[in-house]
Order: structure tokens, then sequence, then C-alpha cells
């Protein structure tokens, strides 16, 4: 049985989807930090390797298990008695949600039903959900966290804003909740998104490069280290019953922009660009937003990279220049 005593915030904490791009991260650092982690994952989309380093850890238990059988998880929560659930479990591939739209049903929004009603049997009064700026759909407007009305454009985002709903219903039953709306996350660990594409598809052709849509796709891209340092400070200095933040950074990167940092990165002259034409990229993609991130500047949280410096410094991270766990080869 693990330990608590961590002051008025529990040591004891469950990572849901912690093998993950995000989670390994977010357990890198609640580790470093002293506190006892319980990492559940699946390995869909996780990856051994990932915490792999931590496997003799004392203070880290990794459990793989569907989260859907509810039976497990909670014998899972019983034994352990978390303070604190970090919900990163989720499909992080909003394509792959258009082919199969079961997966973001089972994947994105039972596994937050199945958490939050273990935590409820087990009396867990702390959540910290992942969620996405994908539950506002194409708005206009810069977002902000009142921003609406929020018609998502993707099931995935129909899925993240479904469990933000659950989440708050549960906070008038007395748990409290920190929901985290991310931008594109990019980093050490990732599995997929444009740049982690340009780079496999430059490696197989590197005279050619084929872009989704027009190249004029604009988004603010969010170093992955800077998302568990906003996660976190988010969760030490907000406590109202529900705490909702979007996390990112005030500039952006064009598709277009994004692809020529790739191939200068890897030296590559006369590439031959190739647009499919359009404005999105695929089925659900939001060509261009941009975010409100004052509600958690005011709280004095400021990233540290803005989003063109973490798209140059994933882009080394993906060529395996820095990290090398995210080396990347021609095959999948």
């Amino acid at each position: 049985m693990f330990q608590r005593c961590m002051g008025n915030k529990t040591e004891t904490i469950l990572v849901t989807g912690g093998a993950g791009f995000v989670g390994s991260h977010l357990i890198d650092r609640l580790l470093a930090k002293g506190y006892f982690v319980v990492c559940i994952d699946d390995l869909s989309l996780g990856r051994v390797s990932n915490i792999g380093h931590h496997l003799g850890n004392g203070r880290f238990k990794f459990i793989q298990m569907d989260m859907l059988d509810r039976t497990r998880l909670r014998r899972v929560f019983r034994r352990f008695g978390f303070g604190c659930v970090f919900h990163m479990a989720a499909n992080s591939d909003i394509q792959k949600g258009w082919r199969c739209p079961e997966t973001d049903l089972e994947k994105t929004f039972l596994t937050t039903f199945a958490a939050l009603e273990c935590m409820r049997l087990e009396k867990v009064k702390e959540i910290v959900f992942a969620s996405s700026s994908a539950i506002y759909g194409e708005l206009d407007e810069r977002l902000k966290e009142n921003s609406g009305p929020l018609f998502p454009a993707s099931f995935y985002g129909a899925a993240k804003l479904a469990s933000e709903g659950y989440i708050a219903a549960s906070c008038a039953a007395g748990m409290k909740a920190w929901i985290i709306r991310f931008p594109n996350v990019i980093g050490e660990r990732a599995t997929h998104g444009v740049m982690y594409d340009f780079v496999r598809k430059l490696k197989k052709d590197p005279r050619r490069l084929v872009i989704l849509g027009n190249g004029k796709q604009k988004k603010p891209y969010l170093y992955v280290k800077d998302v568990v340092d906003g996660i976190l400070f988010a969760w030490r200095n907000s406590n109202k019953p529900v705490n909702c933040f979007n996390l990112g950074v005030t500039d952006s990167t064009s598709v277009s922009e994004i692809a020529g940092i790739v191939t200068e990165a890897m030296g590559l002259e006369n590439v031959r660009l190739q647009y499919t034409g359009g404005a999105k990229g695929w089925v659900g993609d939001i060509p261009r937003f941009s975010y409100d991130v004052s509600k958690l500047a005011k709280l004095g949280w400021k990233a540290k990279k803005t989003s063109t410096e973490s798209v140059r410094h994933a882009i080394k991270a993906y060529l395996g220049e820095i990290g090398g766990r995210a080396k990347i080869s021609c095959g999948r």
C-alpha cells in the first residue's frame, strides 16, 4: 500500500493513459516531485518505452488494463486509495475517430465515465482532466473559456465536451475538477501530428512533400513540457469546485511554415510541396484558431516556448537530435 503524506495535495495519484505522450511526461514530473504514481494504460496508443525508466522505482506502479473493465478498475481504486486522478486516457487521433466513431465514445467518453464512477464509489474527490480546443468547434473569435455556443466538428471534440459535462455534474455532488483545454501538443514521444507526419513522409521521399489542405491552416502549438507545467500550476493555484483553463500560447504557426522548418532541419533543398487543396486538411480539422490564455496568466503562468519555438524543438526531437525516444524510422 502506497502512503499519502504531502500536505494539502494527497500523495498517491492515478494517471490514466500514463504510458501515452502527455501522460508519460506528467508522470516524469510527478515522480520528480515526490508523489507516488499509479499508471493505467491499455497500450493501444501508449508505449511501455515511455515509462520504462520508472519501472524499478518503488514509488511507481504500472498496470496494463482496459479502463472499461470497471470491476477491475474499482479494485485498483480500492487498493491504492487515490487522492487525485489525472485523467489523460483518450483517443488522441481525430482522423481515426471518423474511420471508427466508436473509438471516441469508448476511449474518450466512457473512460471518463468509468473514472468518475470509481471516484464516486471510492470517495476520491479530485480529478484533473485533459480536455481540448476541439470542444469549441469552428468559432471565429479568440477562444475564451466561456466562448460558445460549443458545436464540436469531430467525434473527438464531442467526446471531450461530453466528458467535461459529466465532470462538472459530478462536482455538484462534491468532487473538485481541473479541466485543462490543450491546443496542439508537440514534443518527444508524440505518435502523430502534422510535423511528425512530415518527417516520416520526407524520410520516405525527400524530393516531395504532400500537404493536406492549402497549407494556410494556422494554429498554436505547445511544447509538451510546458503543458505539464501548466497542468500542475493550475492544479496548485486554483481551488473552485470546477476550475477550467485554456492552456496555450498567444502566437500560431501555419502548416506551410512548419513544412519549411522541417525541410530546413532535415537539410533538404528543392523539395516539391504538393497541396491537396481546400481550407481543411481532413474532416473535422479546425483550420485556424487562437486562444485567449489570460485567465491562467492572471494566476502567474506563461509557457516558456512560443508556438514556433515549440515547433522547431519538436522537429529536432522527431529527428532524434534530442531525447532519443522520439527517433522515427521510415516504417510504421
